[in-house]
């Protein structure tokens, strides 16, 4: 069975310290938002630096987190000052762990081509694919099904939307208040990964 996981100093430390601050749906999204992300690059045949992006996957929700909320910073922001103090108990230098910020600060916008920052363009395919459902039909659907039966969504959806609608709430000028404002309560409840297989509805 695949497990989703990058066995290296680096990755073993982003699954725990994710698992040890993560509740379990929040966790799980970010497993599945590396693993829809890796089988984009596989498919399409894109080069990155996966242990890179498996960082920046495990952690880039962290800033939702009671113990990483700030109260003046996005969450995306406060998500990638979290991967750079890890990143540097890791022992990384200073510009692969900014790399690992950039990366989660960008994964809000999708407009990153995978030829300006692949790592980046993964991320924002990987976390729209599990959020919303974007270009999951993309993916083969043993793929998926396998994912999620490893991974489960639980709750997922409506805990990510409370937590981004708070998010908007005390940061109206963050980018999940632009997210909130643009529809992300429709997108989320259309997610086919949250239909019954086989619904079409």
């Amino acid at each position: 069975m695949t497990t989703w996981t990058f066995d290296t100093d680096a990755g073993r430390a982003a699954l725990e310290i994710a698992s040890e601050y993560a509740d379990r749906d929040l966790l799980a999204h970010s497993i599945r938002s590396y693993a829809f992300g890796a089988r984009y690059a596989q498919q399409h045949g894109l080069e990155y630096d996966r242990e890179l992006f498996y960082v920046a996957a495990l952690v880039h929700d962290l800033g939702l987190t009671a113990p990483f909320d700030s109260h003046t910073l996005p969450f995306e922001e406060a998500g990638g000052h979290v991967a750079r103090v890890l990143t540097a108990g890791l022992g990384w230098p200073a510009e692969r762990r900014a790399r690992a910020e950039e990366v989660i600060v960008l994964h809000m916008r999708d407009d990153v081509t995978a030829a300006q920052d692949v790592e980046s363009h993964l991320l924002q395919v990987g976390t729209s694919a599990d959020v919303s459902g974007l270009r999951v039909a993309e993916f083969e659907p043993s793929f998926t099904a396998g994912l999620l039966a490893a991974h489960p969504r639980g709750r997922f959806g409506a805990t990510f939307l409370a937590l981004v609608e708070d998010q908007a709430e005390r940061k109206p000028d963050c980018a999940a208040a632009a997210y909130v404002a643009g529809g992300a309560a429709v997108r989320i409840a259309a997610n086919p990964l949250d239909r019954p297989a086989g619904d079409a509805a």
